[in-house]
């Protein structure tokens, strides 16, 4: 019987050639063959020439921001150099990207606020794609572009394409994957991104609420104080108003006291342990699952159509109200505009001969007067008031508005 011989058991070392890049007959093969193929979006910033002067002395210390989406890399920057040499690459994986423009934008490195120098635009449909062998993609110059598109003095060369983790630039380029922000931990914790999510609209909203809380409560106490709803407190804010408009110069020493004191009532509840995540704040408590997939979406959408259009729906519903509440203001201001218009004769008659009058009695009345006077008006019993509107809110509510000039 045949026995083999014991060195075909034994562990052998095995080297299949790769070929290391180089061309095999007709087929390029390399180590990148044996795992999957990753597209990434590549910009090469070569370099700039006539670059304009933002600072006081005429030069600049220029720099390269390239934005796409949520991600965002910067070049180095030059001292006092109008024709800067970057020859750095960007490479930015096309998986996650949430946006169909790239931004390039040149900026002026300063202590306080980066001074904005021009820009340059490319639409990712447009960009080409480059698959090795294929010769690289040799780069051009693109003129800077002011924000508004009018042509900006100054020019920076440029190469942007679409390639492989094959790409000779990969080794050498910046990554957005090792990025400081990445993927959906970037989107849930960046505060400063531009996407829309319900969630953190409605989180926005309570924060709004919660900083106007204050006053909403300053306002009902002055109402209750103006209809007596407690005697003794509207007396004795009677005599506080009395005190303080004989005597002006209280003013400022009795705010930042009663700020003081305040401060001081408040002491008991400081914080006592260090700011963490607060679902709570944030609507991540109670957030629709719908919500969170929207949030969590790409830009261009890849949902289905009948959840698009659900969502439009609903985006529709709250861009309403924001619009009339935007028309109310309008309206509001137009009414002001009105009064010196002449667009109603007799309203613009009669408020400017009410200025004239005005004029000559604050002119010849002490201030202190009108102010006691304008004091006690507002806050007289309400046995003096009556349930109709005052006569200026109803003059007001009259004026024109541009509305019915709108389709």
């Amino acid at each position: 019987m045949y026995r083999p011989p014991m060195e075909d058991f034994s562990l052998k070392e095995t080297k299949p050639h790769l070929g290391g890049g180089k061309v095999t007959g007709d087929k390029l093969t390399s180590t990148y063959d044996l795992v999957e193929q990753m597209q990434y979006l590549y910009v090469r910033v070569v370099k700039a020439k006539d670059l304009p002067g933002k600072d006081v002395t005429g030069s600049c210390d220029p720099y390269v921001e390239i934005k796409l989406g949520n991600y965002k890399g910067t070049t180095r920057h030059f001292e006092k150099k109008s024709n800067p040499e970057w020859n750095q690459v960007f490479a930015f994986s096309k998986d996650r990207i949430q946006a169909s423009v790239l931004e390039v934008t040149v900026k002026d490195k300063d202590f306080v606020k980066d001074d904005f120098i021009g820009r340059v635009l490319f639409d990712l449909n447009e960009v080409p794609k480059r698959v090795p062998p294929d010769s690289p993609l040799a780069p051009q110059w693109y003129r800077l572009e002011e924000r508004n598109g009018n042509k900006a003095k100054g020019e920076l060369m440029l190469a942007v394409w679409m390639g492989t983790q094959a790409d000779e630039a990969f080794p050498e380029a910046w990554h957005s994957d090792a990025a400081t922000v990445s993927g959906a931990d970037e989107y849930m914790l960046d505060v400063g991104t531009h996407m829309w999510s319900m969630r953190r609209s409605k989180a926005n909203f309570f924060r709004i609420m919660g900083v106007l809380g204050g006053l909403i409560a300053v306002g009902k106490w002055f109402d209750q104080i103006c209809h007596w709803k407690n005697p003794i407190t509207t007396v004795l804010i009677h005599i506080l108003f009395l005190i303080l408009v004989l005597y002006p110069e209280l003013i400022l020493p009795t705010i930042f006291l009663y700020l003081f004191l305040i401060g001081v009532w408040y002491y008991r509840w400081r914080p006592r342990h260090p700011p963490h995540m607060d679902t709570r704040l944030s609507c991540a408590d109670n957030a629709h699952p719908d919500e969170l997939d929207e949030e969590f979406d790409t830009f261009p959408t890849s949902r289905p159509n009948d959840h698009v259009r659900m969502r439009y729906d609903r985006l529709r519903s709250i861009a309403g109200r924001i619009q009339t509440v935007v028309g109310d203001l309008a309206t509001q201001g137009e009414r002001f505009q009105s009064l010196l218009s002449w667009r109603d004769p007799r309203a613009t008659a009669l408020f400017v001969i009410f200025c004239l009058v005005a004029a000559i009695v604050l002119y010849v009345t002490p201030f202190q007067v009108v102010a006691l006077l304008a004091g006690f008006y507002v806050l007289r019993h309400p046995r003096f008031r009556h349930k109709l509107p005052s006569v200026p809110l109803n003059f007001f509510r009259r004026l024109p508005a541009r509305t019915d000039c709108m389709l």
